[in-house]
C-alpha cells in the first residue's frame, strides 16, 4: 500500500515537472493584453520603411502597420526605435515585444527568433547609374565600387559571389545611400523600396538597377516560444490581406499592392 502510493506520488511529481516549463513559459501577449501596450521595435531612418517626416513625425509602412497592429489588439502603441544592428539584440533583451522593421528571413536568424508571414516584399539588388551596363552575372561587377552597409544581407552575398568587386562598407544603409549620391562609389546595394525613394528624393542622380540579387520579404519578428503572439500575427496579417488594408498600405508605400509569399 505505501509502496502504491510512493509510486503514484512519484509519478505525480514527474508529471509536474515536465509542466514546469510550459508554467514558466512567457506569454507575451497576455502580457501585452494585460499592460495595455504594445513595445514595437522600428527602423527610424529608412524611407519607407520607417522614417520621420518633415515634421518630425515617425511615419513609413513599418509604422502604419504597427498602428494598425496595436489597433486591432486594441492597445496603445509605443514605437522603439531600432537599428538594422540592434533589431534582434533589442527583442532578446526584452526592449521590445515584437519588431517590424523590414526584416527578412534567413536560417540563420530563424536559429534566433520566430517570423511571421510576410508582410510586404522587395527585391535586393545593386543600383548606379545609367553609364553601367545592367546584368545578370554578379562576375560583371568586379572592379566596380559599391556602397554597402556592413554585415548585411547584401554585404555577405555579396562578399561570397562577387568578391572582386570593391566594397566601400558603411554602418548603416542611410550612409551607404549618402556614399553614392556623394560620389564616393559607382553603385550602392539595397533593396528596391529604399532604392525608389532615393530616387524619387534624388531626381537628378540616376537610380536604376544594375544587378538583381533576389526577393527578399519582410516579416514581423517574435522571440521563440510566443506561439500564441505568433498565431495572432499571422491571423492579424491574413485578416487584414482579406480586408484590403495591408494592400493599401502597400500601394502607399511602394507604389502598387503585392503577392507576397507564403512560408
Amino acid at each position: 500500500m505505501i509502496t502504491g502510493f510512493r509510486r503514484l506520488m512519484a509519478a505525480a511529481a514527474a508529471v509536474a515537472a515536465l509542466a514546469l516549463p510550459a508554467a514558466a513559459q512567457a506569454d507575451t501577449l497576455q502580457d501585452v493584453l494585460d499592460a495595455g501596450k504594445l513595445r514595437v521595435g522600428v527602423l527610424m531612418d529608412v524611407a519607407p520603411w520607417g522614417f520621420k517626416d518633415d515634421k518630425g513625425e515617425a511615419t513609413g509602412l513599418d509604422i502604419d502597420l504597427a498602428k494598425l497592429m496595436a489597433a486591432d489588439m486594441g492597445v496603445e502603441l509605443e514605437l522603439v526605435q531600432v537599428t538594422g544592428a540592434s533589431r534582434i539584440p533589442s527583442l532578446l533583451a526584452d526592449k521590445v515585444d515584437v519588431l517590424i522593421a523590414a526584416a527578412g528571413a534567413t536560417p540563420e536568424r530563424a536559429q534566433q527568433v520566430a517570423f511571421s508571414q510576410a508582410y510586404a516584399a522587395v527585391d535586393l539588388g545593386v543600383y548606379g547609374p545609367k553609364s553601367i551596363a545592367a546584368t545578370e552575372d554578379p562576375k560583371a561587377l568586379a572592379g566596380h565600387s559599391i556602397a554597402v552597409a556592413k554585415g548585411t544581407t547584401l554585404d555577405l552575398w555579396l562578399t561570397e559571389n562577387a568578391p572582386d568587386a570593391q566594397y566601400v562598407r558603411f554602418e548603416d544603409a542611410p550612409s551607404a545611400v549618402a556614399a553614392y549620391l556623394s560620389g564616393q562609389a559607382e553603385m550602392f546595394a539595397e533593396n528596391s523600396a529604399i532604392a525608389r525613394t532615393v530616387s524619387q528624393q534624388n531626381p537628378g542622380k540616376e537610380v536604376e538597377l544594375k544587378f538583381l540579387i533576389r526577393q527578399s520579404p519582410a516579416h514581423v519578428v517574435v522571440k521563440h516560444g510566443e506561439q500564441d503572439l505568433l498565431n495572432w500575427i499571422n491571423t492579424f496579417l491574413y485578416y487584414n490581406r482579406l480586408n484590403g488594408k495591408l494592400a493599401k498600405l502597400q500601394t502607399t508605400w511602394f507604389g502598387a499592392p503585392q503577392q507576397v509569399p507564403l512560408m
